[in-house]
Protein backbone atom coordinates (compact mmCIF):
# COMPACT_ATOMS: atom_id res chain seq x y z
CA UNK A 1 0.00 0.00 0.00
CA UNK A 2 1.58 3.44 -0.91
CA UNK A 3 1.42 6.06 1.73
CA UNK A 4 0.47 9.88 0.74
CA UNK A 5 3.16 10.70 2.35
CA UNK A 6 5.86 9.20 0.50
CA UNK A 7 6.96 6.39 2.77
CA UNK A 8 4.75 4.02 1.42
CA UNK A 9 5.21 -0.36 2.69
CA UNK A 10 7.30 -0.49 6.03
CA UNK A 11 7.85 -3.08 7.92
CA UNK A 12 9.06 -4.21 11.47
CA UNK A 13 12.96 -5.28 12.49
CA UNK A 14 13.95 -6.94 15.17
CA UNK A 15 17.64 -6.51 17.60
CA UNK A 16 18.39 -8.77 20.02
CA UNK A 17 18.79 -7.18 23.33
CA UNK A 18 19.22 -10.18 25.64
CA UNK A 19 21.26 -13.28 24.84
CA UNK A 20 22.52 -16.01 27.21
CA UNK A 21 25.95 -14.64 27.00
CA UNK A 22 25.09 -11.48 28.19
CA UNK A 23 21.20 -11.09 29.91
CA UNK A 24 19.40 -8.27 30.03
CA UNK A 25 18.91 -7.01 33.73
CA UNK A 26 16.20 -5.01 34.55
CA UNK A 27 16.37 -1.95 36.84
CA UNK A 28 13.20 -3.72 39.49
CA UNK A 29 14.65 -7.14 39.25
CA UNK A 30 14.47 -9.53 37.33
CA UNK A 31 16.54 -10.86 33.87
CA UNK A 32 15.85 -12.08 30.40
CA UNK A 33 18.58 -13.99 28.54
CA UNK A 34 16.64 -14.24 25.43
CA UNK A 35 15.07 -10.80 23.84
CA UNK A 36 14.68 -8.89 21.63
CA UNK A 37 12.99 -5.43 20.74
CA UNK A 38 10.90 -4.70 17.13
CA UNK A 39 11.45 -1.46 16.06
CA UNK A 40 11.20 0.34 12.50
CA UNK A 41 13.10 3.49 10.57
CA UNK A 42 12.21 5.64 8.00
CA UNK A 43 14.98 7.53 5.69
CA UNK A 44 18.54 7.27 5.91
CA UNK A 45 21.05 7.41 7.93
CA UNK A 46 24.15 9.81 7.48
CA UNK A 47 27.62 8.94 6.92
CA UNK A 48 28.45 10.53 9.95
CA UNK A 49 25.64 9.16 12.19
CA UNK A 50 24.76 12.50 13.37
CA UNK A 51 20.76 13.06 11.87
CA UNK A 52 19.16 10.27 13.65
CA UNK A 53 15.97 11.10 15.49
CA UNK A 54 14.91 8.97 18.18
CA UNK A 55 10.71 8.75 18.93
CA UNK A 56 9.39 7.15 22.01
CA UNK A 57 5.66 6.21 21.37
CA UNK A 58 2.79 6.81 24.15
CA UNK A 59 0.82 4.39 26.16
CA UNK A 60 -0.48 1.75 23.95
CA UNK A 61 1.77 2.74 20.77
CA UNK A 62 3.79 0.84 18.97
CA UNK A 63 7.26 0.81 16.74
CA UNK A 64 5.10 1.70 13.94
CA UNK A 65 5.19 5.53 13.81
CA UNK A 66 4.82 5.95 9.99
CA UNK A 67 3.86 4.03 6.45
CA UNK A 68 1.82 1.05 6.60
CA UNK A 69 2.70 -2.60 8.03
CA UNK A 70 0.84 -4.96 6.75
CA UNK A 71 1.39 -7.27 9.72
CA UNK A 72 4.17 -8.20 12.43
CA UNK A 73 5.10 -11.69 13.54
CA UNK A 74 4.54 -12.94 16.85
CA UNK A 75 1.63 -10.89 17.80
CA UNK A 76 -0.78 -13.30 17.26
CA UNK A 77 -3.40 -11.23 15.84
CA UNK A 78 -3.28 -8.45 17.78
CA UNK A 79 -2.06 -6.02 14.58
CA UNK A 80 -5.11 -4.91 13.51
CA UNK A 81 -6.30 -2.60 10.95
CA UNK A 82 -5.95 0.00 13.76
CA UNK A 83 -2.19 -0.89 13.73
CA UNK A 84 -1.49 -0.87 9.76
CA UNK A 85 -1.30 2.86 9.52
CA UNK A 86 1.71 4.40 11.29
CA UNK A 87 0.28 6.34 14.68
CA UNK A 88 2.33 9.53 13.79
CA UNK A 89 2.02 9.44 9.78
CA UNK A 90 1.30 12.89 9.40
CA UNK A 91 4.35 13.83 11.19
CA UNK A 92 7.06 11.71 9.79
CA UNK A 93 7.82 11.42 6.06
CA UNK A 94 9.23 13.53 3.30
CA UNK A 95 8.73 17.54 3.81
CA UNK A 96 7.12 16.96 7.04
CA UNK A 97 7.82 17.74 11.06
CA UNK A 98 10.21 14.75 10.58
CA UNK A 99 11.66 15.27 7.06
CA UNK A 100 12.66 11.65 6.18
CA UNK A 101 14.77 13.46 3.40
CA UNK A 102 16.88 14.68 6.41
CA UNK A 103 16.56 12.52 9.26
CA UNK A 104 16.82 8.94 10.03
CA UNK A 105 13.68 8.12 12.43
CA UNK A 106 13.92 5.33 14.58
CA UNK A 107 11.08 3.96 16.82
CA UNK A 108 10.87 1.02 19.15
CA UNK A 109 8.36 -1.20 20.72
CA UNK A 110 9.49 -0.82 24.59
CA UNK A 111 10.31 -4.26 26.12
CA UNK A 112 7.31 -5.36 27.57
CA UNK A 113 5.56 -4.55 25.15
CA UNK A 114 2.88 -6.83 23.11
CA UNK A 115 3.90 -5.82 18.83
CA UNK A 116 6.81 -7.75 18.78
CA UNK A 117 9.44 -6.90 21.30
CA UNK A 118 9.86 -9.64 23.99
CA UNK A 119 6.78 -9.34 26.50
CA UNK A 120 4.32 -11.28 28.87
CA UNK A 121 2.92 -12.89 25.88
CA UNK A 122 6.39 -14.26 24.47
CA UNK A 123 7.41 -17.38 24.50
CA UNK A 124 9.46 -18.07 27.68
CA UNK A 125 12.42 -20.35 26.62
CA UNK A 126 13.02 -22.13 29.29
CA UNK A 127 9.24 -23.05 29.97
CA UNK A 128 7.93 -23.39 26.40
CA UNK A 129 5.42 -21.17 27.89
CA UNK A 130 4.30 -17.49 27.75
CA UNK A 131 6.42 -15.99 30.47
CA UNK A 132 2.47 -14.65 32.17
CA UNK A 133 3.53 -13.28 35.10
CA UNK A 134 6.87 -14.60 35.52
CA UNK A 135 7.63 -11.51 33.21
CA UNK A 136 9.92 -9.12 34.98
CA UNK A 137 8.48 -5.40 36.32
CA UNK A 138 9.60 -2.54 33.46
CA UNK A 139 10.68 0.61 34.18
CA UNK A 140 11.60 3.50 32.10
CA UNK A 141 15.40 3.29 32.61
CA UNK A 142 15.02 -0.42 31.28
CA UNK A 143 13.46 1.12 28.40
CA UNK A 144 15.86 3.73 27.65
CA UNK A 145 18.62 1.23 27.89
CA UNK A 146 17.19 -1.41 25.44
CA UNK A 147 17.15 1.26 23.19
CA UNK A 148 20.31 2.51 23.25
CA UNK A 149 21.44 -1.32 22.99
CA UNK A 150 19.24 -0.51 19.62
CA UNK A 151 21.59 2.52 18.87
CA UNK A 152 24.84 1.09 19.41
CA UNK A 153 23.81 -1.80 16.93
CA UNK A 154 22.89 0.77 14.38
CA UNK A 155 26.52 2.48 15.12
CA UNK A 156 24.77 5.43 16.71
CA UNK A 157 27.12 7.19 19.30
CA UNK A 158 24.70 10.54 19.81
CA UNK A 159 21.64 11.86 18.33
CA UNK A 160 20.40 14.63 17.04
CA UNK A 161 17.08 14.62 18.69
CA UNK A 162 14.27 12.33 21.23
CA UNK A 163 11.17 12.47 21.01
CA UNK A 164 8.34 11.27 23.08
CA UNK A 165 4.74 11.93 23.59
CA UNK A 166 3.08 11.44 26.67
CA UNK A 167 4.11 8.19 28.36
CA UNK A 168 6.78 8.55 26.05
CA UNK A 169 7.70 11.82 27.02
CA UNK A 170 8.95 10.47 30.15
CA UNK A 171 10.98 8.30 29.07
CA UNK A 172 12.34 10.68 26.79
CA UNK A 173 13.57 13.46 29.64
CA UNK A 174 14.48 9.78 31.07
CA UNK A 175 17.06 9.06 28.15
CA UNK A 176 17.95 13.04 28.29
CA UNK A 177 19.03 12.70 32.35
CA UNK A 178 20.46 9.24 31.84
CA UNK A 179 22.26 9.65 28.66
CA UNK A 180 22.98 13.53 28.37
CA UNK A 181 25.71 12.66 26.20
CA UNK A 182 23.81 10.22 23.29
CA UNK A 183 21.87 13.64 22.53
CA UNK A 184 21.08 17.29 21.27
CA UNK A 185 17.23 18.06 21.43
CA UNK A 186 14.68 17.21 23.77
CA UNK A 187 10.93 17.17 22.72
CA UNK A 188 8.92 15.92 25.49
CA UNK A 189 5.28 16.70 24.50
CA UNK A 190 2.09 16.41 26.61
CA UNK A 191 3.99 15.02 29.64
CA UNK A 192 5.69 16.09 32.98
CA UNK A 193 8.67 15.50 35.26
CA UNK A 194 6.63 13.42 37.84
CA UNK A 195 3.44 10.94 38.06
CA UNK A 196 1.28 13.26 39.72
CA UNK A 197 -1.38 12.29 42.78
CA UNK A 198 -4.26 12.02 40.18
CA UNK A 199 -2.63 10.42 37.73
CA UNK A 200 -1.96 7.40 40.59
CA UNK A 201 -5.03 6.82 41.44
CA UNK A 202 -6.15 6.92 37.46
CA UNK A 203 -3.57 4.59 36.95
CA UNK A 204 -4.16 2.61 40.47
CA UNK A 205 -8.36 2.39 39.11
CA UNK A 206 -7.06 1.09 35.81
CA UNK A 207 -4.84 -1.92 37.41
CA UNK A 208 -7.49 -3.13 39.70
CA UNK A 209 -9.77 -3.38 36.68
CA UNK A 210 -7.65 -5.89 35.44
CA UNK A 211 -6.53 -7.59 38.66
CA UNK A 212 -10.20 -8.20 39.85
CA UNK A 213 -11.91 -9.96 36.06
CA UNK A 214 -12.24 -13.95 36.91
CA UNK A 215 -10.01 -14.69 34.17
CA UNK A 216 -6.50 -12.69 35.10
CA UNK A 217 -5.43 -15.56 36.97
CA UNK A 218 -2.58 -13.54 38.40
CA UNK A 219 -1.26 -13.36 34.88
CA UNK A 220 -0.83 -16.79 33.39
CA UNK A 221 -4.58 -16.73 31.22
CA UNK A 222 -3.23 -17.41 27.88
CA UNK A 223 -4.00 -21.14 27.75
CA UNK A 224 -8.05 -20.19 28.43
CA UNK A 225 -10.14 -17.08 28.26
CA UNK A 226 -8.35 -13.60 28.57
CA UNK A 227 -9.44 -11.00 30.99
CA UNK A 228 -10.97 -8.63 28.22
CA UNK A 229 -14.09 -7.25 30.34
CA UNK A 230 -10.62 -6.18 33.15
CA UNK A 231 -8.94 -4.53 29.92
CA UNK A 232 -11.53 -2.81 28.53
CA UNK A 233 -12.45 -1.07 31.44
CA UNK A 234 -9.31 0.10 32.25
CA UNK A 235 -9.03 1.43 28.47
CA UNK A 236 -11.97 3.61 29.20
CA UNK A 237 -10.79 4.71 32.24
CA UNK A 238 -7.80 5.66 30.47
CA UNK A 239 -9.73 7.16 27.26
CA UNK A 240 -11.16 9.77 29.05
CA UNK A 241 -8.42 11.52 30.09
CA UNK A 242 -7.21 11.09 26.79
CA UNK A 243 -10.00 12.45 24.82
CA UNK A 244 -11.63 15.85 26.06
CA UNK A 245 -14.76 15.70 27.48
CA UNK A 246 -17.07 17.68 24.20
CA UNK A 247 -15.42 15.36 21.92
CA UNK A 248 -16.23 11.95 23.42
CA UNK A 249 -19.53 13.59 23.28
CA UNK A 250 -19.42 15.13 19.51
CA UNK A 251 -18.34 11.27 18.81
CA UNK A 252 -21.16 9.35 20.33
CA UNK A 253 -23.75 10.75 18.50
CA UNK A 254 -25.61 7.83 16.97
CA UNK A 255 -27.58 5.23 18.38
CA UNK A 256 -27.41 3.12 21.56
CA UNK A 257 -25.85 0.19 20.90
CA UNK A 258 -27.57 -2.52 23.83
CA UNK A 259 -24.69 -5.74 24.08
CA UNK A 260 -26.54 -8.08 26.02
CA UNK A 261 -22.95 -9.59 27.33
CA UNK A 262 -21.67 -6.97 28.85
CA UNK A 263 -24.08 -6.35 31.76
CA UNK A 264 -26.36 -8.49 34.04
CA UNK A 265 -28.92 -5.92 35.23
CA UNK A 266 -27.88 -2.23 33.69
CA UNK A 267 -29.06 -1.33 30.55
CA UNK A 268 -26.84 1.19 28.41
CA UNK A 269 -28.83 4.05 28.00
CA UNK A 270 -26.87 6.78 26.37
CA UNK A 271 -25.13 7.06 23.70
CA UNK A 272 -21.77 8.20 25.24
CA UNK A 273 -21.80 4.79 27.53
CA UNK A 274 -22.08 2.87 23.69
CA UNK A 275 -19.17 4.85 22.51
CA UNK A 276 -17.26 4.20 25.60
CA UNK A 277 -18.28 0.28 25.70
CA UNK A 278 -17.40 0.08 21.86
CA UNK A 279 -13.61 1.76 22.57
CA UNK A 280 -12.95 -1.08 25.49
CA UNK A 281 -14.22 -3.61 23.29
CA UNK A 282 -12.04 -2.49 20.42
CA UNK A 283 -9.38 -2.18 22.07
CA UNK A 284 -8.95 -5.94 23.74
CA UNK A 285 -8.26 -7.03 20.16
CA UNK A 286 -5.56 -5.34 19.54
CA UNK A 287 -3.41 -5.45 23.13
CA UNK A 288 -2.38 -7.76 25.56
CA UNK A 289 -4.43 -6.88 29.39
CA UNK A 290 -0.19 -8.08 31.11
CA UNK A 291 1.48 -5.53 28.82
CA UNK A 292 -1.17 -3.27 30.06
CA UNK A 293 -0.11 -3.76 33.73
CA UNK A 294 3.63 -3.04 32.93
CA UNK A 295 3.30 -0.37 31.35
CA UNK A 296 0.66 1.09 34.14
CA UNK A 297 3.57 -0.34 37.16
CA UNK A 298 6.31 2.04 34.61
CA UNK A 299 4.53 4.81 34.77
CA UNK A 300 3.39 4.82 38.95
CA UNK A 301 6.77 3.99 39.85
CA UNK A 302 8.29 6.92 37.08
CA UNK A 303 11.10 8.06 39.59
CA UNK A 304 14.17 10.54 37.19
CA UNK A 305 15.94 11.56 40.52
CA UNK A 306 16.50 8.00 41.46
CA UNK A 307 17.24 6.68 38.24
CA UNK A 308 19.87 9.09 37.50
CA UNK A 309 20.60 9.26 41.42
CA UNK A 310 20.08 12.65 42.35
CA UNK A 311 17.67 14.31 45.15
CA UNK A 312 16.49 17.72 42.98
CA UNK A 313 15.28 18.02 39.53
CA UNK A 314 17.54 21.24 39.71
CA UNK A 315 20.51 18.45 40.13
CA UNK A 316 18.96 16.54 37.33
CA UNK A 317 18.16 18.87 34.72
CA UNK A 318 22.17 20.12 35.81
CA UNK A 319 22.84 17.16 33.65
CA UNK A 320 20.97 18.59 30.44
CA UNK A 321 22.94 22.05 30.80
CA UNK A 322 26.29 20.61 30.87
CA UNK A 323 25.50 18.20 27.75
CA UNK A 324 23.66 21.83 25.95
CA UNK A 325 21.13 20.11 25.42
CA UNK A 326 17.45 22.25 24.14
CA UNK A 327 13.72 21.15 25.47
CA UNK A 328 10.98 21.64 23.50
CA UNK A 329 8.50 21.51 25.45
CA UNK A 330 4.37 21.13 24.28
CA UNK A 331 1.21 21.90 26.46
CA UNK A 332 -2.24 21.17 24.87
CA UNK A 333 -4.20 23.44 27.05
CA UNK A 334 -7.53 20.92 26.87
CA UNK A 335 -5.32 17.96 28.11
CA UNK A 336 -6.70 15.84 31.07
CA UNK A 337 -4.06 13.31 31.27
CA UNK A 338 -1.04 15.24 31.47
CA UNK A 339 -2.21 18.88 32.22
CA UNK A 340 -0.73 22.12 31.42
CA UNK A 341 0.48 22.30 34.92
CA UNK A 342 2.95 19.54 34.70
CA UNK A 343 4.42 21.19 31.70
CA UNK A 344 4.80 24.35 33.24
CA UNK A 345 6.65 22.46 36.33
CA UNK A 346 9.18 20.72 34.11
CA UNK A 347 9.72 24.44 32.35
CA UNK A 348 10.40 26.09 35.83
CA UNK A 349 12.87 23.04 36.88
CA UNK A 350 14.38 23.41 33.09
CA UNK A 351 14.65 27.15 33.95
CA UNK A 352 16.43 26.81 37.41
CA UNK A 353 18.74 24.49 36.06
CA UNK A 354 19.98 27.12 33.26
CA UNK A 355 18.54 25.00 29.96
CA UNK A 356 17.41 26.20 26.96
CA UNK A 357 14.00 25.74 26.63
CA UNK A 358 10.92 26.69 24.28
CA UNK A 359 7.59 26.28 26.07
CA UNK A 360 4.63 25.86 23.47
CA UNK A 361 0.97 25.75 24.53
CA UNK A 362 -1.49 24.87 21.83
CA UNK A 363 -5.24 25.61 21.91
CA UNK A 364 -7.04 22.71 20.66
CA UNK A 365 -10.37 21.04 21.06
CA UNK A 366 -9.17 17.32 21.36
CA UNK A 367 -7.69 17.46 24.73
CA UNK A 368 -4.52 14.52 24.99
CA UNK A 369 -4.78 13.36 21.60
CA UNK A 370 -4.58 16.51 19.67
CA UNK A 371 -0.57 15.69 19.16
CA UNK A 372 -1.94 12.81 17.13
CA UNK A 373 -4.33 14.63 15.53
CA UNK A 374 -3.19 17.85 14.56
CA UNK A 375 0.00 18.18 12.79
CA UNK A 376 -0.38 21.47 11.75
CA UNK A 377 -0.15 22.64 15.69
CA UNK A 378 3.05 21.52 16.27
CA UNK A 379 5.25 20.91 12.79
CA UNK A 380 6.03 24.86 12.75
CA UNK A 381 8.10 24.22 16.15
CA UNK A 382 9.08 20.97 15.51
CA UNK A 383 10.76 22.20 12.16
CA UNK A 384 12.44 25.12 13.57
CA UNK A 385 14.15 23.39 16.93
CA UNK A 386 15.04 20.81 14.88
CA UNK A 387 16.91 22.63 12.10
CA UNK A 388 18.68 24.21 14.98
CA UNK A 389 17.47 27.74 14.92
CA UNK A 390 16.39 28.03 18.57
CA UNK A 391 18.27 30.26 20.83
CA UNK A 392 18.55 29.96 24.78
CA UNK A 393 15.89 31.03 25.67
CA UNK A 394 12.62 30.40 27.76
CA UNK A 395 9.42 30.84 26.09
CA UNK A 396 6.05 30.39 26.16
CA UNK A 397 3.83 30.52 23.48
CA UNK A 398 -0.46 30.08 22.37
CA UNK A 399 -0.49 28.68 19.28
CA UNK A 400 -4.08 27.69 17.06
Amino acid sequence: MAAANGIGETHTQFFTVATADKPFVFDGGGSLTDAVIAYETYGTLNAKKDNAVLVFHALSGSQHAAGFTADVPGTDGRWTADCQQGWWDSYIGPGKAVDTERYFVICANWLGGCYGSTGPASINPATGRPYGNAFPSVRTSDVVRSQALLLDGLGIKKLHAVIGSSVGGLIAINFATLLPDRVKLVVPVATGPRTTVLTRLTLFEQVLAIENDPHFKGGDYYDGEKPEYGLALARMISHKTFVHLDAIERRARGEVKQSADQLAWYRVGHNVESYMLHQGKKFVKRFDANTYLRIADMWLRYDPLRDAGVSSYEELFAKSRAAGHHYLVFSIDSDFCFYPEEQAELTSHLERAGVSSMHITVHSSKGHDSFLLEPELYTPHLVYALEGRSSRVVDRDIVE
